[in-house]
């Protein structure tokens, strides 16, 4: 009986090849270099933004010279005293943290029973279509989403034309704060639903049976289980869903008609409309000193920890 020699794929040379050719380039001995290589693109980043932001530090302690437009060679903190002086910015700030909050809550109040019912249904085609529903929107640009709302919410769109069915006259569902709240939200939503469905996936489903076996009414089991065991997704999607409403621009700018301006529709008019870069550049360094400290006061309240990033350290 004949012996069949088994062939030896050429792919498997081809990748011979070149894996010899990787021990040539990159020795053995420089395996330890490995997650530092890999971490480069990313220390890359930081290093680039950490410039943009010397830089923009640098602009904001030169004030504009209005007799030729060009900012003055003299530093000052004279930016940073007109933006903290004048009652318009910290309408504008409160406006916009105040709004983020608001926007916040909501989003996880809606987002975390749809991920919950994303999660624990039982049924594929539902799931299914709750992940299209989701997963929808970000085909959508947000500029043509804002836009969307002021088809269906102007004076001539489908909620008034709805209001006159019923006999009410047409309102004013445009232009004004509410109006900015609900197009944030609207489109705040898929990202808090995206970090709580993964919070909710690894709570086991055993440990809610054992609750109910225990005599626990879905109510307890929910405040008791289910809401605690969440806490990382839930602190998550706060931070995300805070931290980009609070630098949201399009929504202000379009579902607000230029009279709800948030910080960064502050910082575009000061940048492009009064081509004054060292106000701007203020803005934009309040804006993050803002932003850095609402988190810093989260991580105080709940820990880092509760991220899932270990352990904190007292």
């Amino acid at each position: 009986m004949r012996s069949h020699r088994t062939a030896y794929p050429f792919r498997w040379r081809v990748m011979d090849t070149l894996e010899s050719l990787a021990r040539v380039l990159w020795p053995s001995r420089f395996s330890g270099a490995v997650p530092y290589l890999m971490l480069a693109p990313a220390v890359l980043l930081v290093l680039l933004l950490v410039i943009g932001m010397v830089q923009i530090a640098d602009s904001s302690l030169h004030v504009l010279d209005r007799s030729t437009f060009l900012p003055s060679p003299d530093y000052t903190l004279s930016n940073y005293q007109t933006a903290l002086g004048q009652p318009l910015y910290w309408m504008i700030i409160w406006r916009s943290l105040f709004g983020a909050a608001v926007v916040t809550l909501l989003s996880l109040v809606f987002a975390f029973p749809y991920s919950y019912l994303m999660v624990r249904t039982p049924s594929a085609l539902l799931r299914k279509i709750l992940l299209i529903a989701l997963f929808l929107p970000f085909f959508i640009g947000q500029v043509v989403r804002a836009y969307g709302w002021l088809i269906i919410l102007g004076n001539q769109g489908v909620m008034n034309e709805m209001l006159g069915w019923v006999g009410v006259e047409p309102q004013r569902l445009l232009f004004n704060y509410p109006a900015v709240l609900f197009g944030l939200v609207q489109y705040m939503l898929p990202f808090a639903v995206l970090m709580l469905a993964p919070a909710i996936t690894a709570i086991p489903e055993e440990i809610e049976a054992a609750a109910s076996s225990l005599g626990a009414n879905w109510w307890r089991t929910f405040t008791h289980v289910i809401l605690p065991m969440s806490k990382p997704g839930l602190v998550g999607a706060g931070l995300v869903v805070l931290t980009l409403s609070l630098t949201d621009f399009a929504m202000p700018a379009v579902l607000g008609g230029g009279s709800q301006d948030f910080i960064a529709n502050a910082i575009y008019d000061q940048f492009f409309r009064t081509s004054d870069q060292g106000m701007g550049a203020a803005l934009t360094l309040l804006l993050v000193g803002i932003g850095s400290l609402v988190v810093g006061v989260i991580f105080t309240i709940f820990g880092a920890g509760t991220l899932a990033m270990g352990r904190d350290k007292k």
